[in-house]
């Protein structure tokens, strides 16, 4: 694998974890909120060494934005819908950049197969919704969407299983 100068791989994912990071990860999973003293303690860690290891996980990509743990339903936004795009490749970083503009736009991933990307947008309604699909639709490059509702969530986001296999591997 090919790696920056930071030690992070060169495509932008963080870089792996080790058994220390993980035992680090689940006791801020449990604590999220935990002093450092406090996830040390659970982690059977030094002050010192999670103070630093938090640094460099936050450093290196590995913790991500608190955005995550904010429900936009929360904020007036109930419905979410993923919206497949397919872009003139030519124009695909502007399309991003576009899309970045509009708040409801809360994820933009590059997909492979018939999509080019896949939108993660809220709204307020369906109308609000229609509104969002015609500001997408109306972006230089974007060539078609298909817009698919979110009914409801089976599972949310997790990764807990896996930090545990990774703290298990001592």
């Amino acid at each position: 694998m090919h790696t920056d100068r930071q030690g992070e791989p060169a495509d932008g994912t963080p870089a792996p974890i080790d058994a220390i990071d993980a035992r680090l990860l689940l006791a801020l999973a449990e604590n999220p909120r935990g002093t450092a003293l406090a996830l040390a303690e659970r982690a059977g860690l030094s002050r010192n060494t999670v103070q630093a290891r938090l640094a460099r996980l936050e450093e290196n990509g590995v913790l991500g934005s608190l955005e995550r743990r904010i429900e936009p339903a929360a904020l007036g936004y109930p419905l979410t819908a993923y919206l497949s795009v397919t872009v003139e490749q030519r124009k695909l970083d502007p399309v991003g950049d576009a899309l970045a503009r509009v708040p409801e736009v809360i994820e933009v991933l590059g997909m492979s197969g018939e999509a080019d990307l896949l939108v993660h947008a809220v709204a307020r309604d369906a109308d609000d919704l229609y509104r969002i699909a015609g500001l997408v639709l109306a972006i230089d490059g974007v060539e078609r969407t298909t817009t698919s509702l979110v009914m409801r969530r089976m599972v949310g986001h997790r990764v807990t299983a896996l930090i545990e296999d990774i703290a298990r591997q001592r």
